[in-house]
């Protein structure tokens, strides 16, 4: 049986790299909100623990995003299919990442691509036209953090 996975990535401001990746990916934020206030109620979460985020509340230095069409739990708002949560991490990022993200454009649409995803905070780093693999771009988001738009 095939196991289940999130990708995790270290951050400095987890909620904020969060929206750059939801918005890049078109995927839904999670808003664990509901979950929150019942642990609160509860008193099985320490109020240090939590933090607000547009308008939400959220675990401090926490934050997951989901494809929109795949199942989530709706009493935690945790997703149950493709995700990737961010965590706050103390040390800042130190060298070129061992795995990274490929975000695949529409055929003809990589400059389009590129464009937005600049207009969301990433930056473009070298430029590739690598035969078969086609032209794609070598890009960091908002923390430095390296993946490709082809």
């Amino acid at each position: 049986m095939a196991l289940g996975w999130k990708l995790v990535i270290d951050s400095s401001d987890a909620p904020a790299l969060a929206d750059f990746w939801a918005a890049a990916l078109e995927y839904e934020v999670e808003d664990p909100s509901a979950l929150i206030g019942q642990l609160l109620a509860a008193g099985h979460l320490p109020e240090q623990a939590v933090a607000e985020h547009r308008g939400r509340k959220i675990f401090r230095g926490f934050a997951g995003v989901r494809h929109p069409d795949d199942p989530f739990d709706a009493s935690s708002g945790v997703g149950k299919g493709r995700r990737l949560l961010f965590q706050d991490v103390p040390e800042g990022k130190a060298g070129k990442n061992r795995l990274h993200i490929d975000v695949h454009s529409e055929p003809g649409g990589l400059a389009d691509l590129v464009a937005r995803l600049e207009k969301l905070g990433a930056t473009r780093v070298e430029e590739f036209d690598k035969g078969p693999a086609g032209h794609w771009w070598m890009m960091r988001d908002p923390e430095g953090n390296e993946f490709c738009a082809q």
